[in-house]
């Protein structure tokens, strides 16, 4: 059992540092080519660490502190997380409307499309891996998270999808139209968050 909590432990450290270098590469690279899809998925993957986080600490303390104090401290970080997914999704939804009203342009964005390629390459993986251990150590957040990391992969669907559109075709409003996809599942994940940090 020792084994299997190193396992997911290891999982959720790789998560948690992929999910920053993704964050840095992305807002980067989305703030060159003016890009609120980009921008966007980088602010959902530092949540999405912050997230990771939280269940790094959860699985380190197992067994050392009572389960009502992890449940109490995991409940206050789930709160935060939740308001932040919400904070974020208005400013997408703010700056992809403005976009498309504007007609702010994005330029193409090579960088953005790798990003988002790899992503959708790793997501899965570790979503799989993630649901195994959990399923294995019956730990409902490990399996609730590598749902999470599911979420992420459709987002880089979504991502390769707008960027490829406006690469390959020109077509520009794409981007901001990912942005509102973005931010519908950034609302999505805050409010399950908001649920779990009320149960």
């Amino acid at each position: 059992m020792d084994n299997l909590y190193k396992r997911a432990l290891f999982l959720e450290y790789f998560t948690v540092c992929y999910n920053l270098l993704e964050a840095f590469v992305s807002i980067l690279f989305g703030t060159v080519a003016h890009s609120i899809a980009l921008i966007g998925f980088g602010l959902d993957s530092i949540v999405e660490s912050l997230s990771g986080m939280v269940l790094v600490w959860r699985l380190r303390k197992h067994g050392k502190i009572s389960a009502e104090r992890e449940e109490q401290i995991e409940r206050r970080a789930q709160t935060f997380v939740a308001v932040t997914f919400f904070i974020l999704a208005i400013y997408i939804v703010y700056e992809s409307i403005g976009k498309l009203f504007k007609g702010e342009i994005p330029d193409p964005s090579l960088p953005g499309i790798i990003i988002a390629f790899v992503s959708i390459i790793v997501m899965p993986i570790l979503m799989i891996l993630k649901y195994r251990i959990g399923k294995q150590i019956n730990s409902k957040a490990l399996i609730a998270d590598s749902k999470e990391t599911f979420a992420c992969a459709l987002l880089s669907v979504a991502l390769l999808i707008g960027l490829g559109s406006n690469y390959l075709f020109g077509f520009w409003q794409a981007d901001p139209i990912v942005g509102l996809i973005i931010s519908v599942f950034l609302v999505r994940e805050g409010i399950e968050n908001w649920q779990d940090s009320r149960k």
